[in-house]
């Protein structure tokens, strides 16, 4: 696969975590890459550094489609292989989600138990969920045994460091010396001419491509909201979603006892500081969870806006036309980027290695190539 990328030349627009683990897939294929980025390098505005980074393909198969689903089994295994080729260490861990309810709620969670059923039944790569009565329950999260008498298990999922993971892949492009060009908005059109010798333009801007999609997919952007809680009295082991008629949150645990918790979905592209009614909502919930969480100290309130298309699935776009480089636009991985972006990264290095992707094919990723000579505004 070295050959097919050595002797060409990619400009990359956009540092998220598509963008940082283009660069790296390419530079460790050999390929000359540069990095365009209209931010810094801590990646402040991405919406990569505003998520749980859960990697919970079961769990998600409630509320997204197969295709999705698919995607997220595909790239479980693909992130151990992915962070294990990193100089510096991310925060994994693949010990299974846990899902509570509180007793008026039954009926939810029996509804969100039967739509698992019938997903793994349809998916045979799903684990089965697991049904705990309240002495299992203690058994693998003692620290809500005492607030919850069942709970479902849904095992292998998994989560990582989502901040961790942008710091280790900025790490690795320096260690790799490819070129990083921050604080610098540009066109990738301006980047297809001929004089600039590159020979793929790659669009991973998310929201800031809004302009290239408006013809196509209308791209938009879902407000999240999350809190970053330290609490060294919660000792939870895995992620944990609460089913809720009006308030269903996850708490992800992060190494030194800090959680990420979240939740809210807002169809809107404010991004001015969370709400006072989603602040309550969200820690009046997470103390539902465990009574520890009521001395915990809010390290942080964020938001972001997460990248959506109007079918609230991924794509990927190719342009070709002669002489020109070719452009690939990736966006769409609304609240599934952490879950399914190996899935994506390994389609697109297929396609542009040898113009179609097996694997595409398989996970039902939507692929869109086609030659043209007319130039579209993709303005930052």
């Amino acid at each position: 696969m070295t050959s097919a990328f050595a002797n060409h030349h990619y400009a990359i627009v956009g540092a998220g975590l598509m963008g940082r683990l283009l660069a790296v897939a390419l530079a460790k294929r050999g390929a000359k890459v540069e990095l365009y980025e209209k931010g810094s390098s801590q990646g402040l505005d991405s919406a990569a550094r505003i998520a749980a980074a859960m990697l919970a393909p079961l769990a998600e198969s409630a509320i997204t489609e197969d295709n999705v689903v698919r995607m997220g089994v595909y790239s479980l295994p693909r992130w151990r292989q992915l962070i294990d080729e990193l100089a510096k260490p991310v925060f994994f861990h693949q010990d299974g989600t846990l899902i509570l309810w509180h007793r008026q709620d039954t009926s939810d969670a029996e509804r969100f138990a039967s739509h698992l059923d019938r997903n793994t039944e349809r998916n045979s790569t799903l684990p089965k969920a697991q049904r705990l009565d309240s002495k299992e329950l203690a058994q693998i999260e003692p620290g809500v045994a005492e607030r919850f008498g069942q709970a479902l298990y849904l095992p292998n999922e998994g989560q990582l460091d989502n901040r961790q993971l942008l710091e280790a892949l900025l790490v690795e492009l320096q260690l790799m010396k490819v070129p990083c060009h921050w604080n610098q908005a540009i066109n990738p059109e301006d980047l297809r001419a001929e004089s600039t010798g590159f020979d793929w333009v790659i669009d991973c801007r998310g929201l800031g491509a809004k302009a290239a999609w408006k013809d196509t997919q209308n791209l938009r952007g879902v407000r999240g909201e999350v809190i970053r809680l330290y609490a060294p009295e919660v000792k939870l082991r895995r992620p944990t979603r609460l089913i809720h008629p009006r308030y269903p949150i996850y708490i992800a645990p992060k190494e030194d006892d800090v959680y990420v918790v979240g939740a809210t979905e807002i169809e809107s592209e404010d991004v001015s500081p969370m709400s006072v009614r989603s602040a309550m909502e969200l820690l009046s919930a997470v103390y539902t969870v465990h009574s520890g969480f009521a001395e915990a100290r809010i390290l942080e309130m964020a938001t972001q806006c997460r990248p959506t298309l109007k079918d609230n699935l991924p794509a990927i776009v190719v342009d070709q036309a002669p002489h020109q480089a070719a452009l690939m636009q990736i966006n769409g991985l609304y609240r599934h980027g952490f879950m399914i972006s190996p899935a994506v990264l390994d389609c697109a290095l297929e396609l542009m290695s040898i113009g179609s992707s097996h694997t595409a094919d398989e996970l039902g990723l939507h692929v869109d190539m086609h030659s043209s000579t007319q130039e579209v505004s993709t303005c930052a």
